[in-house]
């Protein structure tokens, strides 16, 4: 006689202290799922807590074995200016919910909005990921993400490139710049200064350093810092995550001479190369807002954009957060933070920047 089949029971618990042998469990879910990402690990979940003093908690997904069947990472964001959020991962452009059994995924999507309850915040953000649910709201079509496999060879991957972009690589090679890749002390004082220029150009509060840090100490060899410089001076300089055979240059920017060097061009093409070397076999451009200069460019590299799927959940009568910095409500506030002396701004944007999440 046929036993009648019994789907497996899943239920929910929250991870929220760092013990070694959960944190490993999570690390080898991440690792095996095709949609994992540097932010589903715990590296990057404590490394936001550590450097910005989110609290942070794991919602783990079990069936009645005990096997992981999903997880959601999420941070406790609190912030006199943009308020508070319950957000999947905190700083990242993904982290959502992880699983592909839709049980899983929607006590997962309940257990943290009741969370968000108990806790009194108004809004939960999940990037990516999935959500199973009328009452969150997908926000479909305002970012794209940007992924192409890499060439087989330096000389292929600048053929792959369209043409006139192709033609502002090979000007920025004919400058004389030079390419170091580290994690040293050198590496992340010179990326610092580059990006902390370039997000004040942008008109944006530069992240704390110590955030910077703690990604590289908790990635270990699953993050570096490419820096391109002219006559020894760093021009451009992205700090980049290793995940999957995947390179995601994550934090990049470039100073005023950067332009004319072409140096943003020669750092991406030399990452590509680099990531190559490293047994890499795609390469992540990140998100970008659909219509933005940043999207264009990514374009231009003939990388193809993918629309991007966020959820967001608000209590009756609150709105989310906007914490875009192309959000018109904002635009005094840019014409302004790009006028302040750099040295002003590093010393404040941290304390601003921590409440983004």
């Amino acid at each position: 006689m046929n036993m009648a089949f019994k789907p497996r029971t899943v239920s929910v618990r929250a991870l929220d202290r760092p013990e070694t042998d959960e944190l490993a469990r999570i690390e080898a879910f991440v690792a095996a799922a095709p949609a994992g990402s540097a932010f589903h690990r715990p590296a990057w979940v404590l490394a936001v807590s550590k450097a910005c003093s989110h609290e942070w908690r794991y919602l783990l997904a079990e069936d009645g074995d005990g096997v992981l069947q999903g997880i959601l990472p999420l941070h406790l964001i609190h912030s006199a200016l943009f308020g508070r959020a319950l957000v999947s991962s905190g700083f990242a452009v993904g982290g959502g919910i992880l699983s592909d059994n839709d049980q899983a995924i929607r006590l997962l999507a309940d257990e943290a909005w009741r969370f968000a309850e108990r806790q009194s915040f108004p809004t939960v953000e999940l990037r990516g990921g999935s959500v199973l649910g009328d009452q969150w709201q997908n926000k479909k079509g305002v970012y794209a993400g940007f992924v192409s496999p890499l060439a087989d060879d330096p000389e292929s991957q600048l053929l792959a490139i369209p043409r006139k972009q192709r033609a502002e690589v090979r000007k920025g090679l004919a400058n004389g710049l030079t390419v170091r890749i580290g994690t040293g002390a050198q590496d992340r004082a010179d990326h610092y200064a580059v990006y902390s220029e370039s997000v004040r150009n942008l008109g944006t509060p530069v992240f704390p350093k110590a955030l910077f840090d703690e990604v590289l100490d908790g990635f270990g060899d699953d993050a570096d810092i490419l820096t391109v410089l002219h006559e020894g001076k760093p021009v451009a300089s992205v700090l980049s995550l290793y995940h999957q055979q995947t390179v995601m240059p994550y934090w990049g920017g470039g100073t005023w001479d950067a332009r004319r060097f072409r140096a943003n061009d020669v750092m991406y093409y030399a990452l590509m190369n680099h990531a190559r070397e490293r047994g890499c076999k795609s390469f992540d451009f990140g998100r970008s807002k659909f219509g933005t200069g940043a999207f264009s460019f990514k374009k231009n590299w003939g990388f193809e954009p993918q629309p991007l799927s966020y959820f967001m959940r608000t209590a009756d009568g609150e709105q989310g957060r906007d914490v875009n910095p192309l959000s018109p409500k904002y635009r005094m506030q840019v014409a302004l933070w790009q006028r302040l002396p750099l040295s002003f701004a590093n010393r404040i944007g941290p304390m601003i920047a921590r409440g983004l999440g």
